[in-house]
């Protein structure tokens, strides 16, 4: 599609077509430049000179969206024993031995759509370093004894998060947003699938989801794209593609839809004050990539110290912080609103926080002037992301994995487009007057007094 027939049709209809891959051919922002390796490896070098450093990512289309039941949280071990060993680097203490020859710093995660793993170091040392990266990615090394050494540092991670009474309530609400799926929406993963893991099941993950054609390699830094994608189809040009598209192979299942509201309370005596989380399932990119975009501009909005559902809850004492929050996803993004009650008025905040959702779907709930600031603020919130070289093959994976390139490449000027009725089709279409999930967390001594139970509870 032509630059001048995008501006002709409406924003929604622009991103459908996007989502549909197909019909728009791939666009970069300057200094990008793209390259499909015949192995179907895709890289992207980004030349930024800010400082002599480079900054080289492996992506892959992993994470728990790939994971029933059986083999949750393995994706996440796995971005842990990439550390680990490997066939050039036999033991940890060579890997590591390695990385400070080459002066690098490094790390990975694991999301539900993305696994990811970046190494940045001088300039001088990228050729090298694409070699470091390719043995870890290509031939990984799982040892019993290097397993369990890991859980110990898994198991922190859990006991951090079962100790933290917000998460406590995240994965309750999220146990009911998503059901029997909810595995596929717990990066963390189960703990005892973690703890039993075996280096088989490993290579089982391995196997279905590691290969160039479901991998994205970025290279970012002060390079030249030439000498950049020499290097890489030098170095990664000889690794076997699978032959199949991993997620059409595997397909992921659909989520089924809530069909009713459902509240609920628990009690924990780490909840020093309590939380209020509130889910819908929102928009899909593949399905509605103009709401993805309309929900952000919204969740600013609602976000400004001038907004209503700011000055009603926090404003007013009724709690101390309020925010809400979609996350860009291909396979339904949640919408979340976290809340702090005031301890002393826990009921009076759950009345307002109904009040202002069901006012949501209001042509007056936000002004003009709200809807440019929250604008605005996308933008400069852009431009601060992008002002440090070595996050941006991050958040351009992370686009790669969930969007599309053309989706990060377009995002912010999309944001500038949204219109009031934009934001209206995808509160009527997600959140106003919709089934959701909510959960309350709250001290068994406060709630003595509180009686969540004999409020909080569907109507």
């Amino acid at each position: 599609m032509t630059p001048r027939l995008i501006k002709s049709i409406t924003l929604s209809m622009a991103l459908l077509f996007i989502a549909a891959g197909s019909f728009a051919q791939l666009r970069l922002p300057a200094g990008y430049y793209y390259k499909k390796l015949p192995n179907g490896l895709q890289v992207v070098v980004i030349e930024n000179s800010k400082v002599p450093l480079a900054t080289v990512e492996i992506a892959v289309k992993n994470g728990s969206f790939t994971e029933d039941s059986v083999y949750n949280g393995l994706s996440h071990l796995f971005e842990h024993m990439f550390f680990k060993a490997n066939k050039d680097y036999p033991t940890q203490a060579q890997f590591l031995k390695r990385t400070q020859e080459l002066g690098a710093i490094w790390n990975g995660t694991t999301g539900s759509e993305r696994v990811n793993y970046f190494f940045t170091f001088d300039t001088d040392s990228l050729y090298q370093g694409l070699k470091f990266l390719n043995a870890a990615i290509r031939f990984p090394i799982y040892r019993v004894e290097d397993m369990k050494k890991e859980r110990v540092v898994v198991d922190g991670e859990f006991q951090r998060m079962e100790s933290n009474p917000f998460s406590q309530l995240y994965i309750a609400v999220n146990q009911k947003v998503w059901g029997d799926l909810f595995t596929r929406k717990n990066p963390i993963g189960i703990h005892e699938i973690i703890n039993t893991a075996t280096p088989e099941k490993m290579m089982v993950i391995k196997n279905k989801y590691y290969f160039p054609n479901n991998s994205l390699l970025t290279i970012c830094g002060d390079v030249k794209h030439e000498q950049a994608f020499a290097m890489a189809e030098k170095i990664f040009g000889d690794w076997e593609s699978s032959g199949f598209d991993p997620i059409t192979k595997f397909p992921i299942p659909k989520f089924k839809p809530i069909l009713k509201t459902d509240l609920f309370v628990k009690e924990s005596s780490l909840a020093r004050v309590p939380f209020v989380m509130y889910e819908w399932q929102g928009p899909s990119y593949e399905t509605d990539s103009a709401s993805t975009i309309a929900a952000d501009v919204f969740s600013t909005i609602v976000g400004l110290n001038s907004s209503k559902l700011q000055q009603a809850l926090v404003d007013k004492g009724l709690a101390s912080s309020v925010s809400v929050d979609y996350s860009t996803s291909r396979y339904v993004g949640p919408i979340s609103i976290s809340v702090v009650p005031n301890p002393n008025k826990v009921k009076e905040c759950y009345y307002e926080l109904n009040k202002q959702i069901n006012m949501w779907g209001q042509a007056d709930y936000y002004t003009d002037e709200q809807l440019k600031d929250a604008k605005a603020i996308l933008l400069r919130n852009d431009e601060y992301a992008k002002e440090k070289p070595s996050s941006l093959p991050g958040q351009l994976s992370y686009s790669w994995a969930s969007t599309s390139l053309n989706y990060y490449t377009d995002n912010t000027d999309d944001y500038q487009k949204v219109t009031r009725e934009d934001i209206k089709r995808y509160l009527d279409t997600y959140v106003v007057g919709k089934p959701f999930v909510g959960g309350l967390i709250i001290n068994p001594e406060l709630n003595k007094t509180v009686n969540a139970a004999s409020f909080f509870a569907a109507q």
